[in-house]
């Protein structure tokens, strides 16, 4: 079934134990408003607590996942409380307890790409690219992805793309261990959905309990790490290497950061 969706951005179908959040702002790159992360938090805490729903299914389109903030919105609702929208979402997706399958093609950008730091299955199409440029924008990283980044990739690759911001292809992800498969784009939200009515026909609590041990070792420290980030981006976001950034993108010219 389609649920009522709040906003026609996200949409929101549960079927057979399975809540797909398909972000649907194609003509904007896929980016993500306030509004649309306040209805991705609701709808991850609905699924947390709805015992009909037994895994999550996170997908953008055949062409893009996300490109991340949209700049306009961010600059007009700056995340700058624990309770932001998006906040909530990172700790949503971050502390889920059930499985979450991510089907990933074309761009992942900022937040398009950390959050899949918390997804458990993610399948790419072979036109994936992720980045995280927040260095670029005069920021810091989110989503515990300072953490994550260099445990998953080992330090000298974690500078490359936390410090340099520079983007990743669908093949280095899968050789570093970032995804589970690489796929024709026409084909990643089908195996998505398709593995995920897998797990979701598996015991619950089975599910649950193993992936609460395999996240065990981290599970604190990633939710430090979130809360430590987030003020600290709430901070830079004032400061003026920020400013200069996303004058600059709004202008659609090169920043100039040599004097901040």
């Amino acid at each position: 079934m389609t649920t009522s969706n709040p906003i026609p951005e996200i949409l929101i179908h549960i079927d057979a134990g399975v809540m797909t959040l398909s972000i649907n702002r194609l003509g904007k790159k896929n980016s993500i408003t306030a509004a649309m992360y306040a209805v991705m938090a609701d709808a991850v805490a609905l699924a947390q607590h709805d015992g009909a729903v037994r895994t999550l299914v996170i997908q953008g389109h055949e062409t893009i996942f996300s490109a991340g903030n949209d700049i306009g919105d961010f600059l007009n609702q700056p995340p700058t409380t624990p309770d932001a929208p998006v906040f909530r979402f990172m700790r949503g997706i971050s502390s889920f307890t059930k499985p979450i399958v991510a089907a990933v093609c074309g761009p992942a950008v900022g937040i398009g790409c950390t959050m899949l730091l918390h997804c458990d299955l993610i399948y790419a199409g072979d036109n994936a690219a992720f980045s995280m440029p927040f260095v670029n924008l005069g920021l810091c990283p989110e989503a515990a992805s300072s953490l994550l980044v260099p445990q998953l990739m080992g330090y000298p690759r974690a500078a490359e793309a936390l410090l340099l911001g520079e983007p990743f292809s669908a093949e280095t992800a899968l050789e570093m261990g970032f995804i589970n498969r690489i796929v024709p784009p026409l084909e990643a939200n089908a195996l998505a959905q398709q593995q995920a009515r897998k797990l979701a026909a598996k015991p619950l609590s089975a599910l649950i309990e193993t992936k609460r041990l395999m996240k065990k070792g981290n599970a604190s420290l990633v939710a430090e790490r979130i809360a430590e980030e987030a003020l600290s981006f709430s901070r830079m976001l004032s400061e003026p290497a920020a400013r200069e950034a996303f004058t600059a993108f709004m202008q659609k010219r090169k920043p100039d950061f040599s004097k901040v």
